[in-house]
This record gives structure tokens, C-alpha cells and sequence, in this order.
């Protein structure tokens, strides 16, 4: 009986995938003297993902191997983010040119149903193209992305010259460097004021307190009533800015960024500062690869200049999953794991990145805390807390706007966007991006503000306004913006996963069941984990409410 089971052993093999030694090596080379903690997973991903073009099964074992996670582990993680394509092509069947077009509300209305049909006519088999939800460039729609590069109001021409002179690389925005930011702005007066004890912690969110300055990532939560969350906490705290605007028609953080970035570099500082944060984590989405390279180098030259030595700052990549909006999804995604909400309590004032207390704020917040400080409370409210406004769609000049708080629709179309379209007549509008449900024309004289539209069921979270005409088809719209949430939901909860699938099937039919799909609605509502499945049914229960006659 020995005798045997030395035998099986000897010829036994271990279970599971094997590691290719070849894939190792390259994997090791790739990598370098990369960091190799479960934290830097969807990094290190990145950098094969880039490199490689694709990510092949051989390739994700051995990952697993050199950083000594499980293969399911690294699997799981690389194929539930949009960005990381997971498939077993030999390096001589890859594609010869891969194009993603976004097929999000705002280029559909711009054609991009139509680009795609014309791009695999001109191009035919030498192009691979696929869809993608939105990228944040609505107001250049229709976007195509080839590599890195984001071809803007594309038409098979543009993308033809895009591929025939490899131009994949992103396109680095005109923005105000450091140097400017200092000439210009006084840039980092103010946060070298805090350092040097000319201004008091408890100061500083007393005056963004007067100022009734709210989250402007979609919640609208008082800010200072968040940052004084985690003075009852234990250290190290950290902060993490939510740069991650994945809402269809938003583009806001995109547009501050790309001209003024030091405004939120030092009201991140001035934050992490207030609230004693040792370290800073930007969570960047992997749609605005110009971004991350522009942040790169101005960060470098803030660490270089020794402006941030009181905290340590950290840049990080997503990887084109817009659940990872969500604040926990985000620390989860930072981790280097899958983005799934988490279950609350605890929050992440108590126990967040890392399991330190955290304070996440939103990329626009963080450029309001600098103007606050820099102008004081009774600036901000004399100029009527202003807020951007992304707006899109019918209008001539579709852009970022700045503007009062409790703007209005009409005045953002007809005062700051050059009016509708010639040959259109507005009929409806999005005021807060795919979630906050669709309007119509008679109510656009509502104020676009926190609370204002929760009698229509709407909200205007992150201001993202979305314009439609007589020539749009609101069962069209609302089957996109279905279809994005069923794209994009975690899969974590059932009400979610399966509510949105339902409720494709529900208005996809000739004549919509309202009671099922009010009952349906509810359901996601009530026992979803998120905000992504309680806010789906919103489409289709406004479209219900304001446009039942022509559904």
C-alpha cells in the first residue's frame, strides 16, 4: 500500500492552473521593482493591460503567483472592471486596431449608432471596435478612443487619420501649471498660512460651515459636518478625493481639472491638513488618461517643492467600473478589489481605506474649499454658492457651466449654451445625469438645486443636464439609461442585478405595464445596497410620470 501511494504522488501534478515560466518572466520584467501588496493589484494590472494590449489567462496566473495571491483572486478582480480585457489571444491574432466608441446618452443622441456603422463599413475588418458606457467628454460627442486617445466629435475621417498616424497617446490639456498657479493665483499661500499656525483647524471648517458649502459629487452632505465626523476618531485618517465622475452627461471634474488643477490640489492639501489626514489618495477614473498624466507631474513638483510633507499623496488609476462612484465601492477599488459597496455601519469616518477613518470629498468640493478660504463664507454665499453645471445634448454650445445654485434649466440653455438646436424644439431634459430621472420642458424653470425636484422625483445631483428635443424618442432614452445600469451593476444584490435586467423586459414591450413596473421600482428601491440600484428605476418612473401618453 505504500509502495502505491508513493507512487501516485510521485506522478500526481498540483491542481489548478500552472504557472507558465515564460509568462512569469514577463511578468517580472513588466513589473519591475513595482510594489507587489494586495493594495497595488489593479495597478500592476494596469501596467500589463498597457503594455500588453490584453490580458491572457497565462499572464493573470502568473501575476498571482508573483504577487502570491490566489488566481481566482486575480481573475475575479481583472474581469469585473471594463478596462481590463481578459482573453487568450496569441500576440499575432490580436486585432490590428481596437476602437471604442461611447454609446452613452449623450453620443447616441449625437450618432454614434450611425459612427459605428460607417466606421466598420470604411475600415472593415482591420478595426475591432466595441462599446463603451461614457467616458466624460459629453459635450464633444460623439467620442471614439483608440488607446488613450479620446478622437472628439468623431467621424470616420478623424479616426482614420487617428489610426493611420498612431496617434494613441492622450492629448495634454492647456491647463495653469504650478508656476502659473503661484504667479497668477498666489497658489498655496493659503495652505503654507495653515502650515505656519497663522490659521487654526477648527477655523478653517467653521468658515466652510458658514458657507454651507455641500458635497458635490451627487449626495450634497454638509461638508464640514463630514469633516468634523472624523474629529471623534482615532489616527491615521486619510483622505480620499472621489475623482471617479462616471454619471452619463457629467464632465465637470474632467473640466476643472483640466484648467485650473492646483485650486483642487490645494484644497485637498488644505482638508487633509484640517482633518489630520497622514495620507491622501486620488482615485482618478481611467477614462481621463490625460489627467493622470498632467496630475503626475504637477503632484511631483508639489512634493518636490516640500509643500505636502504633513501627508504623503497616492495616485491611483480605476479601471472603467462606474459603481466605484460609490464611496465604499472606491475604497474597495483602492484595496485592489472588486468595487462592491459595502454594507454600513461602519462608515468610513469610522472605519474606511485600510480600515483608518476616512474622509472622501469630490473633485468640485475640493476646488470650492479653496475659493471659501481664499474669499471668504459671504463671498461664496454673496455669489450664490455656485456649483458647475455640465450640460449636453440639443443645445449649440454645450460646455461646463459656472453658475448660482437654483439655476435654472432655461437660463443654462438660453444664457449660457447659445439656445436649442436649429430645427429642434426642447421637450425634456435630464437634471441630474442618468439617475436623476427625465423632465419636461414646462418644468425647466425649476431651480437646479439640492432638494428641489424631490416633489417631481428627481434630483439634480451632480448637475449633469441632459438636453432633448421633439426629434428624441423618450422610450429611446429610457432603454439607454436602463441599459447603462444593467451594464454596470455590481451583481453584489439582487434587487439591483436582476431589477434592471427586469425592467429592460418591461419597457422593451410595445405597451408598458405600469403597476409591475411600479412595483418592480420599488423593490430595487427599497432593498437595493446603493445608490446605483435605487436610483435606476428613475428613468422609467418619470418617463411614466411626465410622458405616459406617447410611451
Amino acid at each position: 500500500m505504500a509502495e502505491k501511494n508513493n507512487h501516485l504522488k510521485k506522478n500526481s501534478y498540483p491542481k489548478g492552473r500552472q504557472v507558465d515560466p515564460s509568462s512569469l518572466d514577463l511578468v517580472q520584467r513588466l513589473l519591475g521593482e513595482r510594489a507587489r501588496d494586495r493594495q497595488h493589484l489593479i495597478e500592476n494590472l494596469h501596467v500589463l493591460q498597457d503594455q500588453l494590449g490584453f490580458l491572457s489567462r497565462d499572464v493573470l496566473t502568473a501575476l498571482a503567483a508573483d504577487m502570491k495571491l490566489s488566481p481566482s483572486e486575480v481573475y475575479e478582480v481583472a474581469t469585473f472592471y471594463h478596462h481590463f480585457e481578459v482573453a487568450d489571444y496569441a500576440a499575432n491574432e490580436m486585432p490590428e486596431y481596437t476602437l471604442r466608441i461611447c454609446n452613452s446618452i449623450a453620443c447616441e443622441l449625437a450618432g454614434a449608432d450611425e459612427l459605428i456603422k460607417k466606421t466598420k463599413y470604411n475600415l472593415g475588418e482591420m478595426v475591432r471596435i466595441t462599446t463603451v458606457p461614457c467616458v466624460g467628454n459629453c459635450d464633444k460627442a460623439p467620442i471614439a478612443v483608440y488607446g488613450k486617445r479620446q478622437i472628439e466629435q468623431a467621424n470616420p475621417g478623424k479616426i482614420g487619420v487617428a489610426l493611420e498616424k498612431d496617434q494613441f497617446t492622450p492629448l495634454l490639456p492647456d491647463y495653469q501649471t504650478m508656476e502659473k498657479y503661484q504667479v497668477e493665483d498666489n497658489g498655496y499661500d493659503l495652505l503654507k498660512s495653515c502650515l505656519e499656525g497663522d490659521k487654526d483647524r477648527s477655523d478653517i471648517i467653521s468658515e466652510i460651515d458658514q458657507a454651507g458649502l455641500r458635497g458635490m459629487g451627487g449626495a450634497g452632505f454638509p461638508v464640514a459636518q463630514k469633516w468634523r465626523f472624523l474629529e471623534k476618531t482615532g489616527k491615521p485618517r486619510v483622505l480620499v478625493v472621489n475623482a471617479d465622475e462616471g454619471e452619463p452627461g457629467t464632465f465637470k471634474d474632467r473640466y476643472c481639472f483640466e484648467t485650473t488643477p492646483h485650486k483642487i490640489l490645494e484644497g485637498m492639501l488644505i482638508a487633509a491638513w484640517a482633518v489630520e489626514a497622514e495620507d491622501i489618495y486620488i482615485y482618478l477614473r481611467d477614462e481621463y488618461p490625460q489627467i493622470h498624466e498632467l496630475l503626475t507631474i504637477e503632484i511631483e513638483k508639489i512634493k518636490q517643492a516640500e509643500i505636502s510633507s504633513f501627508t504623503t499623496i497616492h495616485l491611483r488609476r480605476g479601471a472603467g467600473a462606474y459603481i466605484c462612484g460609490e464611496e465604499s465601492a472606491l475604497l474597495e477599488s483602492i484595496e485592489g478589489k472588486r468595487g462592491l459597496p459595502r454594507n454600513r455601519p461602519p462608515f468610513p469616518a469610522q472605519q474606511g481605506l485600510f480600515q483608518r477613518p476616512t474622509l472622501i470629498n469630490n473633485v468640485e468640493t475640493l476646488y470650492w474649499v479653496r475659493e471659501i478660504i481664499a474669499n471668504g463664507a459671504e463671498w461664496y454665499q454673496a455669489e450664490g454658492q455656485p456649483r458647475f453645471y455640465s450640460v449636453s445634448g440639443r443645445v449649440n454650445n454645450p460646455g461646463v457651466v459656472r453658475a448660482p445654485a437654483g439655476t435654472t434649466a432655461t437660463q443654462l440653455i438660453e444664457d449660457h449654451c447659445g439656445g436649442i438646436m436649429e430645427g429642434h424644439s426642447f421637450k425634456a431634459f435630464l437634471p441630474g445625469g442618468a439617475s436623476g430621472g427625465i423632465l419636461p420642458a414646462k418644468l425647466a424653470d425649476e431651480p437646479l438645486d439640492f432638494g428641489s425636484l424631490d416633489d417631481h422625483g428627481c434630483f439634480v445631483g451632480s448637475a449633469a443636464i441632459v438636453v432633448f428635443s421633439d426629434q428624441d424618442n423618450i422610450r429611446d432614452i429610457a432603454l439607454n439609461l436602463l441599459r447603462f445600469f444593467e451594464d454596470e451593476s455590481c451583481g453584489q444584490c439582487t434587487p439591483c442585478r436582476l431589477g434592471c435586467e427586469k425592467m429592460i423586459g418591461l419597457i422593451e414591450t410595445d405597451e408598458w405595464n405600469e403597476e409591475l413596473i411600479n412595483d418592480l421600482s420599488q423593490v430595487m428601491r427599497d432593498a437595493s445596497i446603493c445608490g446605483l440600484g435605487q436610483a435606476a428605476p428613475n428613468p422609467v418612473n418619470s418617463a411614466l410620470r411626465f410622458f405616459g401618453g406617447e410611451l
